[in-house]
């Protein structure tokens, strides 16, 4: 767990620091009039003048700017009429000095302004991307509740190579989750082939590992077409899954990825591990069947997928995550509200430090007579705060 100072620099930390910011550059103008008020002549207050424009550039707005670099010049103005112990071109140079400094912090200012306009437009396009390329589920599939969020390690950050998908088949919901090698642009590349594919394939194949066989195909064309692994972010560990319309049970093909994790209704869990181990997709280090592992799906228990940005999360002394620890023996309502108690409980854990994107599915099998939740699904950045606790 993150102590309490580590999780001091969440919100309330963030909050006094830019609040000391804020009052940085009238703090910088006080402490210059009190140097120049309280030091002998040859002792000069002008960096601190100087500096007070420049802090104020990069947070604060133009006119702010301005008027910050006006209050400099006027207090060292004033105060070489009240002191005028220095010679006159000594205090021509002090206030063109002053001046200088306060024209320049007003060009960072335009500069820094139109970065993060550019910023800005460049978040609205990431989030549209990715929201596109990983839609929200339907809260109800063939029976079926789910739930699905995606964490980003950074703040404001929304492209990243994990993903998910939900399908309802005429074989039953068919599901995947899965972690591209990569970030940025060539992962969302990645990510939208290996979805539109299996998106295709689940109306299509017999079976999850047919469909696997089909996302092998698709990802080693588009290597071909972009240039080989190098030029084309093919490696992908994925888990695909297929829960048959009317049956309680769950097949499971697994190509190096986490386990999924089966929630039971009276706190017992499983770990879904395979039979027989077997490499990501789109390595194209040789062809081997695919073995499918079915286990039973009772009414009120849920399925967990993720990737391993959960079970590689770290506290402050190194120790990953362990889910399956954390969650066995506890007790959910529904999907919704077990995504929310686990992503506010790998937070308190990393103390809101994490260096990889998660994405998290849920999927349950109601009970009999069990009402149905709302839910909702978000694409949140590491700073983001909810009110629910684990």
């Amino acid at each position: 767990m993150g102590t309490r100072e580590q999780r001091g620099a969440g919100p309330a930390g963030g909050i006094t620091a830019r609040r000391f910011v804020r009052a940085l550059p009238a703090l910088m103008i006080i402490g210059g009039v009190l140097s120049d008020a309280l030091t002998p002549p040859r002792y000069t207050a002008i960096p601190l003048f100087a500096a007070a424009p420049l802090i104020a550039a990069p947070f604060f707005s133009r006119v702010s700017t301005i008027r910050t670099g006006a209050a400099a010049l006027l207090a060292l103005f004033l105060l070489r009429i009240q002191h005028q112990d220095l010679p006159g071109p000594v205090i021509v140079i002090e206030l063109l000095t002053v001046l200088t400094v306060s024209v320049l912090a007003v060009v960072i200012n335009g500069v820094v302004r139109r970065s993060n306009e550019q910023l800005a437009s460049a978040r609205v396009i990431a989030e549209t991307a990715m929201r596109a390329v990983l839609p929200t589920p339907a809260e109800r599939i063939g029976g079926l509740r789910v739930a699905a969020r995606y964490e980003a390690a950074q703040a404001d950050a929304y492209i990243g190579g994990d993903l998910f998908s939900v399908a309802d088949s005429p074989h039953g919901v068919r599901l995947l989750v899965g972690d591209v090698r990569g970030k940025g642009l060539d992962a969302v590349g990645a990510v939208a082939v290996a979805i539109g594919c299996f998106r295709e394939a689940a109306e299509q194949e017999d079976g999850p590992a047919e469909v696997a066989v089909r996302l092998e195909r698709a990802l080693a064309r588009e290597s071909d077409a972009r240039g080989g692994l190098d030029a084309f972010e093919g490696f992908i560990t994925a888990v695909l899954a297929e829960i048959p319309t009317g049956a309680g049970r769950v097949r499971i093909v697994n190509r190096g990825h986490p386990d999924p994790l089966l929630l039971h209704a009276d706190g017992a869990l499983e770990v879904l591990t395979p039979s027989v181990p077997a490499l990501p997709l789109g390595l194209d280090l040789g062809t081997w069947p695919d073995r499918t592992d079915e286990w039973e799906l009772p009414a009120g228990a849920m399925l967990l997928f993720y990737t391993d940005g959960l079970s590689e999360a770290r506290d402050a002394a190194g120790v990953f995550y362990d889910p399956a620890a954390r969650l066995r023996g506890r007790i959910f309502p529904g999907p919704e509200e077990l995504l929310t108690a686990l992503t506010e409980d790998v937070r308190l854990h990393t103390g809101g430090e994490t260096t990889d994107d998660m994405a998290l599915l849920a999927v349950a099998r109601p009970a009999e007579g069990q009402p149905d939740r709302r839910r909702t699904v978000k694409i949140v950045g590491r700073g983001d705060e909810r009110g629910h606790g684990p």
